[in-house]
């Protein structure tokens, strides 16, 4: 598993301008709450569904070009003409393109809600942990 597994999805930005997706996700527990970002850099496309309050991520994965293509088959043949993802004759050039221009594949998975891919060339994890509000060093030194 990730380091994002069972964050819940509190919000995400989609900058169209900079090719950059970040989610921002949240994981609490009994001693922290985590407050972890998730960078895709050099994005070329994405897509998301069900989102809903509450989304909670099981995974996010890394998969090879060749399963993009083959599961999108329907919606590139579809988008072809309109210069998505990228310019492209045929299916195999569209591959060949994305893989020399070194995309990778990550597939979003859920729990709940928020599930999708992201076609970037980068991704990255940044985690902040905190102690919870009602928490406090000096109740922690008066246990010991």
């Amino acid at each position: 598993m990730s380091l994002v597994h069972d964050n819940e999805i509190i919000s995400y930005e989609v900058n169209l301008k900079k090719n950059r997706i970040v989610l921002h996700t949240e994981y609490e527990n009994s001693n922290i709450i985590e407050n972890t970002k998730i960078f895709f850099y050099d994005v070329l496309a994405h897509f998301f569904e069900t989102q809903l309050p509450g989304s909670i991520i099981f995974d996010i994965d890394n998969y090879d070009i060749h399963h993009f293509i083959e599961g999108n088959k329907e919606i590139l043949e579809e988008q072809k003409n309109y210069g998505w993802p990228m310019d492209y004759s045929t299916i195999n050039e569209l591959e060949e393109k994305l893989k020399r221009e070194q995309y990778e594949y990550f597939v979003i998975s859920s729990s709940y809600g928020l599930n999708g891919w992201v076609l970037a060339k980068k991704y990255e994890i940044k985690v902040i942990e905190m102690l919870k509000e009602n928490d406090s060093l000096c109740d922690k030194y008066e246990e010991d």
